[in-house]
């Protein structure tokens, strides 16, 4: 090809890429319509076509072929090549009113439309197209160029892109992008939601608006790691809502890179995990809850043992005894469990005070030689739901406390339990009487007594007292009557 023709390709080339009038480049190559001028054309990766006056299909190179699916007849197919011409909402164009018809009709270029062509084999490709009228010396109308620019990759870019935004925009968790000034680019409904702060009020600020102060030494940190390109995940922090309360969130931060692969932000992804925190301290009461029954449980076990060889006159019968206070003990214990356990459906529990304090009192009040050493007077009430656990749990306590250092340590100590109402409370007094001598009546609270008192004040929301008199401890306690419905 000689210096000329390098120079047309030049020209089409650079107008073709940068698709600025790239007509101009193409009809300035026709009108000099040299050999070398047409294999230009040829070799040109976008489409392009020509045709008379009348719309006839006069020339068309190998893009347009591929384009198109198949190759018109030149002189006789008419305004475009492609099999069907569509409009890009999906109506039928007529190939007498596409773009190439208008520009030969009114003599005018046409731009700023797009349609879809579809070949023989069903598919189909979106393309911008560029029709251009050609004159001749007289300034007749001899026909159009036109260039067709296969959009295929830029529409698949863009559904990728809105369906990328659809999932940002309806996910749970809060998602964010800023540049590497920390400032705030981008801003989803998640983020919304999980800090208060509308876009408008992010978008353009930095993004230290919601970190804590005490935190600030962070945000140069997880900027830093991101300027080296590395992805910073499942970072447990603390961030300020709008409102000024702090929120546990987990962070995962990765480098947002240009068409170049040049870093030029981070997107982060926040979540909320205030559940799981708290869910985390549960755990650990629990366990410490756990560690401390299943001591009192051997402890309690081996009183057992010991309480029933005192009576038993054979083997078997010790065996009996035990197995029956032990199996008393399990049923009791089981009351204290939870209402609902993870993964299984809550049950709706109930019972009266009464019945509650039989089933914990059963183990301790098995021989009745001297008489019942467990007794409950006064008032009785239904007790419900959560308000089981609670109550099961506090007697329990008092009962394991008694049997280890109080009056049923002893074979004729003994409690008395008087329950009462007075108005909207309810109150229970928990009185021992010949238990071992109380020598020091300023004990500190053990876990057990803790977890009493906090059961109480806490979730029942009542008054709770200890008071060690010569003859044995008593418990008072009062809670609101609707606390007994959980």
């Amino acid at each position: 090809m000689d210096d000329t023709a390098d120079r047309v390709a030049l020209d089409v080339s650079q107008g073709v890429s940068r698709l600025e009038n790239p007509f101009r480049a193409l009809r300035d190559v026709l009108s000099r319509g040299g050999p070398s001028d047409r294999q230009v054309l040829d070799a040109l990766a976008a489409a392009v076509y020509v045709t008379d006056a009348a719309g006839r299909i006069t020339y068309y190179n190998e893009a347009a072929a591929a384009l198109w699916g198949h190759r018109p007849t030149l002189g006789q197919d008419q305004w475009c090549g492609s099999w069907k011409l569509f409009w890009p909402d999906g109506r039928p164009l007529p190939h007498d009113q596409c773009p190439m018809a208008m520009t030969l009709k009114e003599g005018r270029p046409i731009r700023g439309v797009e349609a879809i062509a579809e070949r023989p084999d069903g598919t189909r490709a979106p393309f911008i197209p560029y029709p251009t009228p050609l004159y001749d010396s007289a300034g007749r109308l001899t026909g159009a160029v036109n260039m067709l620019i296969d959009i295929s990759d830029r529409r698949d870019t863009e559904r990728a892109a809105q369906q990328l935004s659809a999932i940002v925009e309806s996910a749970e968790d809060a998602i964010l992008a800023k540049d590497l000034n920390g400032v705030i680019t981008s801003w989803n409904a998640g983020a919304q939601r999980l800090f208060g702060y509308t876009a408008d009020e992010t978008i353009g600020k930095p993004v230290t608006l919601l970190i804590p102060p005490d935190r600030l030494e962070e945000e140069p940190k997880i900027l830093s790691r991101i300027r080296a390109g590395e992805r910073v995940e499942h970072f447990d922090t603390l961030r300020r809502r709008k409102d000024g309360s702090l929120v546990d969130i987990e962070l995962t931060i990765s480098p947002i890179r240009d068409r170049m692969g040049r870093i030029v932000g981070a997107s982060k992804i926040a979540r909320d995990i205030t559940e799981r925190r708290q869910a985390q301290a549960q755990q650990r009461l629990l366990l410490r809850e756990m560690d401390h029954r299943v001591k009192n449980l051997f402890t309690i076990a081996s009183s057992v043992v010991a309480l029933s060889a005192r009576s038993a006159t054979s083997v078997a019968d010790l065996a009996t005894a035990v197995q029956e206070r032990l199996s008393a003990m399990a049923r009791a214990h089981a009351l204290t469990l939870p209402a609902m356990l993870d993964g299984e459906p809550s049950i709706d529990r109930s019972t009266t005070l009464h019945a509650l304090i039989g089933a914990i009192a059963a183990p301790y009040d098995d021989d009745r030689s001297h008489g019942a050493r467990i007794t409950v007077s006064g008032a009785d009430a239904p007790v419900t739901g959560q308000a089981i656990t609670s109550f099961a749990l506090l007697l329990h306590e008092f009962a394991t406390n008694a049997a280890k250092y109080g009056a049923l340590s002893t074979p004729d100590g003994r409690v008395d339990i008087a329950c009462a109402e007075d108005g909207e409370l309810f109150t229970l007094v928990w009185t021992e009487h010949g238990g071992p001598p109380l020598h020091d009546q300023t004990i500190n609270e053990g876990f057990g007594s803790q977890l009493a008192r906090l059961t109480v004040t806490g979730q029942l929301a009542g008054q709770f007292s200890r008071h060690w008199r010569p003859e044995g401890l008593v418990i008072q306690m009062s809670v609101r009557r609707e606390r007994l419905a959980g």
